[in-house]
């Protein structure tokens, strides 16, 4: 039996030479030290060994054991090894090879628009104030002098979330907000997004951004909306720009008016772009109404006000010559390299 032991030992070091895998010691393992491996068995069989031969076969047979299992971890240490040698000269860099070009992203032409607007209106004293997209209807239309049954809000197509609660259509109430928490004088502009059930089409999306401006103060007038504006234009397009109001109604101003610009396509000469007008309309502006004014806590009688409002996108589109709004939210890199 010492004779078998020992040549069992032997057979499991020669099996282990040629073994490539970890199955292949898995197997060599359940082989000789399984339930029923051959090492297994003859441990069973030493009951019919004498008394004399049962503690030196077993001393021999605990060794053998002993030494199989370490023989087993050695080879699985080895295997480990190679396999992470390998792994590694197969993950070598060649620093000589040429390097992936990386794709360069573009700011995105709305981006730039906002970001030189708002340098304008900093740059004269404005404040940037946000507010929420989720609006309460008493904000997004109560407040502005817009009560329920206004026929202006059957103009604006609103997203309802539920009866006092809307998507807003407009930045105006980040206005309404900011002149019920801060004291005259108040000098602001609200960039954001503003939501419409609009049909996607060439010049209107469901989905776009506004930017509204107001000035409260005692003695403000339309010249100072006027000039104001004018200055815009000109920092915004160049100084050749120039503006004209034309009469107009919104429900929060009065008086209100539209501002018109000269065509930046034909410089006024007259083009298909401004139909032939040599100016296109650029934005919507008034006086604040009085009404407006004392729902925010403030009193027309002392304080006066203007504010106005335009789209981003509409600026944008004529800034960059862009005839279709889509563009700016399609997310063609073709389209958006060119900025």
């Amino acid at each position: 039996m010492k004779e078998k032991l020992e040549m069992i030992k032997a057979t499991v070091l020669e099996e282990l030479k040629i073994a490539t895998i970890k199955e292949e010691l898995e197997n060599i393992r359940v082989k000789y030290l399984g339930k029923k491996g051959e090492l297994t068995q003859i441990l069973r069989g030493m009951g019919q060994l004498s008394n004399e031969e049962r503690p030196i076969v077993g001393k021999i047979a605990n060794e053998v054991r002993s030494d199989i299992e370490s023989l087993i971890t050695k080879a699985s240490d080895i295997l480990k090894n190679n396999k992470k040698e390998m792994e590694l000269k197969s993950e070598i860099i060649d620093i000589s090879m040429p390097g992936i070009k990386q794709t360069v992203g573009k700011r995105h032409p709305l981006d730039l628009t906002l970001e030189k607007v708002n340098d304008i209106f900093l740059s004269m004293g404005f404040a940037i104030e946000e507010g929420p997209e989720v609006e309460r209807d008493y904000y997004n239309f109560e407040a502005l002098n817009i009560p329920k049954n206004h026929p202006a809000r059957g103009e604006q197509d609103t997203f309802y979330i539920n009866d006092s609660i809307v998507l807003r259509t407009q930045t105006s109430p980040v206005q309404i907000r900011t002149m019920e928490i801060q004291k005259p004088p108040i000098k602001m502009i609200s960039p954001g997004k503003v939501y419409r059930s609009d049909a996607a089409d060439a010049t209107h999306s469901p989905i776009f951004y506004q930017i509204e401006g107001l000035v409260v103060d005692k003695g403000i007038t339309f010249s100072d909306l006027k000039g104001t504006l004018a200055a815009f234009t000109q920092k915004m397009f160049g100084d050749e720009m120039e503006t004209k109001f034309r009469p107009h109604h919104f429900p929060f101003t009065e008086p209100s008016a539209e501002m018109d610009a000269t065509c930046f396509v034909c410089k006024g000469k007259g083009c298909s772009v401004c139909k032939g007008s040599g100016w296109i309309e650029l934005l919507g502006c008034g006086m604040v109404h009085p009404d407006v004014l004392r729902n925010c806590g403030i009193d027309p009688e002392v304080y006066s006000g203007f504010a106005f409002g335009f789209g981003l996108d509409r600026i944008t589109m004529l800034k960059y010559g862009i005839d279709d709004i889509r563009a700016l939210y399609e997310s063609d890199m073709r389209f958006l390299k060119q900025f």
